[in-house]
């Protein structure tokens, strides 16, 4: 194998092993909890489209809801505003027990404040556990890409309100 100039070999040669040693990638775990009222005073999502119109329920195949639901530190609607849910979710499976997530994270407080993170994925809400895509992100989270797991706290059906916790795992730099 003929090397045309041989003094840049080592140089190539090493340029992969650099890459990796000065590869400075974080990971951050976040635990936070969205609250989505779809009635009551605190009402935080809506219905706004669906087969009967804005009066379609969540339960059915092809309804679209938008939300701007808080998100605390804690369970409690009372524990700590750091942010805000926004987007919306399309029940997209035929017997209306999934959900297809595209929303924001809104960072407005905390040390993250001003960033955001993507969400994206399906929400098989009959399920304990879901796992879903965190496709892009802002300030802090630029260049970010991981998953989390969303687990249902509360639910009261009747009411359609329900607390999710989300725990988030990021990859960034």
């Amino acid at each position: 194998m003929y090397i045309p100039n041989s003094s840049f070999f080592p140089l190539i040669v090493s340029l992969p092993f650099l890459y990796w040693a000065f590869n400075f990638r974080k990971q951050t775990k976040l635990a936070f909890y969205v609250h989505d009222y779809l009635s009551g005073h605190d009402t935080s999502a809506i219905t706004v489209a669906g087969k009967d119109g804005p009066q379609t329920s969540v339960l059915s195949f092809g309804t679209i809801i938008a939300v701007d639901d808080p998100v605390t530190e804690g369970p409690d609607l009372n524990s700590k505003l750091i942010g805000r849910a926004q987007g919306m979710y399309i029940n997209s499976q035929l017997d209306g027990k999934g959900l297809h997530l595209m929303f924001s994270i809104i960072f407005t407080d905390g040390i993250y404040k001003g960033s955001t993170l993507e969400i994206q994925g399906a929400d098989l809400f009959a399920m304990k556990e879901r796992e879903f895509s965190i496709v892009s992100g802002t300030g802090y989270f630029r260049f970010v890409r991981g998953y989390g797991i969303m687990t249902t706290h509360f639910i009261d059906i009747p009411n359609l309100k329900a607390i999710l916790k989300l725990d988030v795992t990021v990859n960034h730099y």
